[in-house]
């Protein structure tokens, strides 16, 4: 047998998988004594097979380095994180809930500015907020809906609690891999969903067709939607052209469309121009249309702006969401649940210290080698300092750079997060962090989340950055039905299992 549970070491940490060494959690046993019976060469196969399926279905990711583009493989792990329903019904309603909180937030700052009357939320902070834009003021898209996709980064810390690390409203990313990891583990364990109650994924690009389609200006059954990307070279391009053609929908650039006299879009075809009724875009706020924001893009169209304000188009995510997509915008979640809502948060937040604040300030420099320091608007897990893991120059240079500019960092404690284990290239297990990300569609009427979402896992010992642009890699997310009543029971020794032959 190539795995023996028994030395599986999994204390230091909280695991998804095991509650100790040979101890898996109740919704992982069936996987577990699975996985268990395998021998080294069945196991080597299998993971021969995922790498084969993820190069046949193209399956890749584009890193950035030194100024050229390399397209790469998905990094893949076959051993899944499972989660069970029980747990995931609560967190699925927490995600609803924020998700609510957050599309109120934008709504009441670009038109009444309720919240920051009130002093809930600091003036200050919107006034020096990168991601606010004074041409969205007064706005009102349809439904009230600002933020229509959300992907929020959700950790375990070591006492098994689930907070809420960010929330992605701008152009979040991730989604087709969540689908297609479950499309390469029915191919590499098919015998595994036959025998195991899994909750389905598959059904993200129709809920997302539907949540755009609702988003249409005109009363149409079938409304012209296309995605808008940057160009083959984006590192999500492989994602934009998986969800056009899963959406069966046309994948279009900046120079495909034009907006005409009557403020309508269209898009250019070999039939002649074609009114559009609803853009996805996958480039940000700034290079989305050079009449209003950076003149030298040549990634957007002219016009989109003042197509979508005079309602005539629409956009998800609706230019000027990002206001929510700030770290430390982040920090104030929990209240604006409160003051929309009247609810206390299902989900908490990590812990958090503004360097706006002297206060906090004042902590996070004399902490330095103990915090995580993040700055508001960067993303991929770039221009963080992980204080643990820094030398001393790292921290003094973020020492300059906070006090430089104090509203633009923020901390947070160093979390243990949770581990699950990861097959090595050797075929032995060992434990890695990892995080997982959840998709939230908004229609107005009603809400989705994907059940369960991108686990994306740290393959490196002991580090804590999961994104694959950083050699982070991913797993499929189970979340499975369990017995209420079942218990952890601990696994036979090796020994025991193969005199008693194949369970």
């Amino acid at each position: 047998m190539a795995i023996d549970w028994q030395q599986y070491r999994c204390e230091d940490f909280y695991d998804e998988l095991f509650g100790g060494p040979g101890l898996p959690r109740p919704a992982a046993r069936r996987l577990a004594e699975y996985l268990d019976d395998l021998s080294n060469a069945e196991l080597a196969e299998r993971r021969l097979a995922a790498e084969l399926a993820i190069k046949v279905m193209g399956i890749s990711f584009t890193v950035y380095s030194e100024g050229k583009n390399v397209d790469r493989a998905w990094p893949f792990d076959v051993i899944p994180r499972v989660i069970p329903r029980s747990e995931w019904e609560k967190t699925e309603a927490g995600l609803k809930q924020r998700a609510a909180a957050l599309n109120l937030f934008i709504q009441d700052i670009y038109n009444d500015q309720k919240i920051v009357k009130d002093k809930i939320f600091p003036a200050e902070l919107l006034h020096e907020s990168v991601n606010f834009r004074p041409q969205c003021v007064g706005m009102k898209p349809k439904h009230d809906i600002w933020a229509h996709i959300c992907g929020s980064d959700l950790v375990r810390d070591k006492d098994g609690t689930l907070y809420v690390l960010e929330d992605n409203l701008r152009v979040p990313s991730g989604v087709s891999y969540m689908v297609e990891n479950r499309l390469v583990m029915k191919r590499v364990f098919p015998e595994l969903f036959e025998n195991t109650t899994i909750l389905p994924v598959d059904d993200y690009p129709a809920q997302l067709y539907d949540m755009l389609v609702a988003m249409s200006p005109r009363p149409l059954d079938q409304p012209n939607i296309v995605l808008l990307t940057p160009g083959i070279y984006n590192s999500a391009y492989f994602e934009h052209a998986w969800l056009a053609q899963q959406m069966g929908i046309e994948l279009v650039e900046g120079s495909d469309l034009f907006v005409a006299d009557d403020d309508c879009t269209y898009m250019r075809t070999i039939y002649g121009s074609k009114r559009v009724d609803v853009i996805y875009r996958r480039i940000d706020d700034l290079f989305l249309d050079p009449e209003v924001f950076r003149e030298d893009s040549v990634l957007g169209c002219k016009g989109l702006m003042r197509s979508w304000l005079k309602g005539r188009l629409g956009l998800a995510n609706a230019p000027g969401a990002g206001v929510a997509d700030d770290k430390v915008v982040y920090a104030f979640v929990p209240k604006m649940i409160k003051y929309y809502l009247g609810e206390d948060a299902i989900l908490p937040n990590v812990p958090s210290w503004l360097c706006m604040y002297p206060k906090d300030r004042s902590h996070v420099l004399a902490n330095l080698d103990k915090v995580v320091v993040k700055p508001a608007n960067e993303s991929g897990g770039y221009g963080m300092l992980i204080g643990p893991r820094s030398a001393p120059e790292e921290r003094e240079k973020f020492r300059a750079l906070i006090e430089a500019n104090p509203r633009n960092y923020m901390a947070q404690p160093t979390l243990s997060l949770s581990t699950a284990p990861t097959l090595m290239n050797d075929e032995t297990v060992e434990p890695r962090h990892l995080d997982l990300r959840p998709f939230i569609l908004s229609r107005g009427d009603s809400t989705y989340v994907t059940t369960g979402g991108l686990t994306r896992v740290a393959m490196t010992r002991g580090s804590l950055v999961v994104n694959s642009s950083q050699g982070g890699g991913a797993k499929d997310t189970w979340v499975v039905d369990v017995d209420a009543e079942a218990v952890a029971q601990p696994l036979l020794p090796q020994s025991q299992s193969q005199s008693q032959g194949p369970r």
